[in-house]
């Protein structure tokens, strides 16, 4: 287990920044944001809702978890929060969604992932048309409202079909939001108290 500090002037505000508990692990970036606080803690928000939108395996409900300590009601802790989430993760969408716009046109890619073990590229076209067509990006912010499922696997799938990045960012958001409201509402009835 390694332990990497950052600077005397993180130190005092970050005790640990980085816990690494096993090579190739993402656990330590889910803890930095459990035990996130202050202002700084938003940036960490911010900074793993983005990397959550475009490339980290994992799910964006933990930010929930952070204890900020803003001086602030806990409705106004949880609203914080879920804004600064929202905002990194259609910020990390709009990256997916020009590296998607990249891979649309990058043959080798899409033929590799056909030829891999299971046809992720069949699966997600037939499920991300489904929606797209039905829904357009109000169908894409409701896919992104489904809390626990990695978010990466609906941003890519969306990133190849349409191509207004405004419209993309703006449903991103919308379904990070949502999706963190779900949460709320499914633990322990958090949202009633907002």
């Amino acid at each position: 287990m390694g332990c990497f500090l950052v600077s005397s002037v993180f130190t005092t505000s970050l005790p640990i920044l980085f816990e690494l508990p096993s090579l190739g692990s993402f656990a330590w970036l889910e803890h930095v944001v459990e035990s996130a606080t202050g202002w700084m803690g938003l940036g960490i928000i911010f900074v793993y809702s983005f990397l959550i939108a475009f490339a980290l395996p994992g799910v964006s409900e933990v930010v929930l978890a952070a204890p900020l300590d803003l001086g602030l009601t806990e409705a106004g802790k949880y609203a914080i929060i879920i804004v600064v989430s929202g905002l990194g993760k259609a910020a990390g969408s709009v990256l997916a969604f020009h590296i998607g716009q990249e891979a649309k046109e990058s043959g080798p890619i899409i033929d590799f992932l056909r030829r891999s073990r299971f046809d992720v590229i069949e699966w997600s076209e037939n499920k991300t048309v489904q929606l797209a067509q039905k829904w357009g990006y109000l169908g894409m912010a409701l896919a992104l409202s489904v809390p626990f499922f990695p978010d990466t696997i609906s941003i890519y799938a969306f990133a190849i079909l349409e191509e207004d990045y405004v419209k993309f960012a703006l449903a991103t958001f919308a379904g990070s939001v949502g999706r963190l409201l779900v949460t709320m509402g499914l633990v322990g009835g958090t949202l009633v108290a907002l």
